[in-house]
């Protein structure tokens, strides 16, 4: 298996937050929205103790998400300061455009702090769409799979948001795109990932 920093054929690239718009493109199966983190927030986050990363996993309204993730910073007594409260901004960006561009009222927010190889095979997720983004460690890695895994693999940057649609978007085109964390087990790296799934109904939700 080989590792390619270009994208695979489905997967588009965009430089502004309006460009997610484009997962609802028909040749789109997932797309980059390809930045930088700033130097000093990038040098603060890979430094940081792993035990003072936030962790959470909540229904929010978009407009909801800058107070769950500043909850979830204190509670994990991350250090306050411009990189934690860019950290903050930057999540309810993500949040707010995310939720704008799937009609979502509510989003499932989840912050993971990873250590291990979780999810690390090949798959497609059961939602109608997702946004990931790796703000510490290596990025979700993804390829085109004819029945097992890619055969070249391409990992997203840190701090750029991924946006992929899942096996519920109607009518389920499968392109065969598929996608993994990075596997870490053993290498010391701790990843700060941050999930976000549209929801329509709260109560269905369980």
């Amino acid at each position: 298996m080989t590792v390619h920093a270009a994208p695979v054929p489905g997967v588009a690239i965009v430089s502004e937050a309006d460009g997610i718009a484009r997962i609802a493109a028909e040749d789109t199966a997932a797309l980059i929205w390809l930045r930088d983190r700033p130097g000093p927030f990038r040098d603060w986050i890979e430094g940081l103790d792993p035990v003072l990363l936030p962790r959470a996993r909540m229904l929010v309204r978009p407009e909801g998400a800058r107070a769950a993730v500043t909850a979830a910073c204190e509670a994990a007594q991350m250090p306050d300061g411009p990189e934690r409260r860019w950290l903050i901004d930057d999540i309810a960006e993500c949040a707010r455009v995310f939720g704008a561009t799937m009609g979502a009222p509510w989003l499932r927010l989840r912050l993971d702090v990873i250590a291990t190889d979780a999810c690390r095979r090949f798959h497609a997720d059961r939602v109608t769409a997702r946004l990931v983004c790796t703000y510490r460690g290596t990025g979700t890695q993804y390829g085109l799979a004819d029945g097992d895994e890619p055969q070249h693999v391409a990992t997203v940057p840190a701090g750029s948001p991924f946006v992929m649609r899942g096996t519920l978007w109607p009518p389920l085109p499968d392109r065969g795109l598929r996608h993994r964390s990075p596997p870490i087990q053993g290498s010391g790296e701790t990843r700060l990932l941050l999930v976000l799934d549209p929801v329509t109904d709260p109560e269905a939700e369980g």
